[in-house]
């Protein structure tokens, strides 16, 4: 592997206190800092977030682990993308990602950790049970899983609750099977939405709402349907869900993984609800979300896992696709990975 010289500086968190700056193996963090408050650090012009009140809980979040996976940026079917993999002997990069991503958030001492979807790469118990020994070894009842495209596709009999609930002070975990046997893309049946509906309704609390499939991307341009040619959620799922959110304003946002990239939509009527998308573990950047629920808000701070060996990885991957899908994995806007939750008063 390159030592990756001349890789550009990145902003790859800003929290309320915080910002982290990748510069190539760099790691530049500036702490302390006041809360909405404008800064300049090595040509990064920013604002870190507000500080919403009292803090009550923090937790993390995660997705598309890929136990088992031997070479990145493969797409059945598809040979003209150059791919990614470790050399012969040494450590697969899953483990090596996954090590990282599990120290970090260890070292935060989440209430939860919320493992979204694609744990494994080809959904075998093998897979699995490595699975479970690398994140429920660490974080025991602290942590709920789902599956994700990578199980349901290969069949795999596992994680496939159908939805699972977890209160903390200050919000509600709700997590949800958006998988389909055999298929890649993603759905929302009655049961599910059903729910999740009644979830909204009883709550006393925000509803944070996982799931591994990010809805229909062109779901706010009605004129432009394709119902037939979709990767994430179907439109009818993505329709019925925003649904959901309009009677529900306890709903306070939908998170998700599948597309290895972070990025933010809004759904038509819901407001300034996140429709949010986060960066694989596996690939670069190599990401993982903190979530700090405060009494008046709730922050998404992204991380990009920042151990040595995971940033060698990260950067290796960033030539993936000939360096197309860069951008869109880190995320086009600061606001694609860091930003504010907004929660009913």
């Amino acid at each position: 592997m390159s030592q990756h010289q001349d890789l550009p500086s990145e902003l790859s968190t800003v929290a309320n206190d915080e910002v982290v700056i990748h510069d190539g193996a760099l790691v530049k963090q500036y702490l302390e800092l006041k809360a909405d408050t404008e800064y300049s650090f090595d040509g990064h012009d920013l604002r870190t977030l507000p500080q919403p009140g009292e803090l009550l809980t923090t937790f993390t979040s995660v997705n598309d682990l890929h136990f088992g996976e031997l070479e990145a940026g493969k797409i059945g079917g598809v040979d003209e993308w150059a791919t990614c993999s470790v050399e012969p002997g040494e450590e697969p990069y899953p483990e090596l990602m996954n090590r990282g991503a599990v120290s970090e958030m260890a070292a935060i001492n989440p209430a939860l950790v919320v493992v979204k979807g694609d744990l494994t790469s080809q959904g075998s118990e093998e897979e699995y049970r490595r699975f479970l020994q690398v994140y429920e070894g660490a974080f025991g009842e602290a942590m709920m899983h789902v599956r994700g495209n990578h199980e349901s596709y290969n069949n795999a009999p596992y994680a496939k609750d159908p939805f699972q609930e977890r209160e903390l002070p200050g919000v509600t975990v709700a997590l949800l099977d958006t998988s389909v046997e055999q298929d890649p893309r993603g759905a929302l049946d009655s049961e599910r939405l059903d729910w999740l509906d009644e979830l909204g309704q009883r709550s006393d609390r925000p509803v944070m709402v996982f799931g591994h499939h990010p809805v229909w991307e062109h779901a706010h341009r009605p004129e432009g349907k394709d119902t037939q040619s979709y990767f994430c959620l179907s439109p009818d799922s993505t329709e019925e869900l925003r649904q959901v959110f309009l009677r529900r304003p306890n709903l306070v946002g939908y998170f998700a993984g599948h597309t290895h990239r972070n990025r933010v939509l809004h759904l038509p009527g819901t407001g300034n609800r996140p429709f949010a998308e986060l960066a694989s573990v596996k690939e670069y950047p190599g990401a993982w979300a903190e979530y700090r629920v405060f009494d008046g808000g709730i922050l998404q701070v992204h991380r990009r896992i920042s151990t040595p060996e995971a940033l060698q990885w990260s950067n290796t991957t960033r030539s993936m696709y000939a360096g197309l899908f860069m951008a869109e994995a880190f995320g086009l806007r600061v606001t694609d990975r860091c930003f504010m939750i907004d929660v009913p008063q």
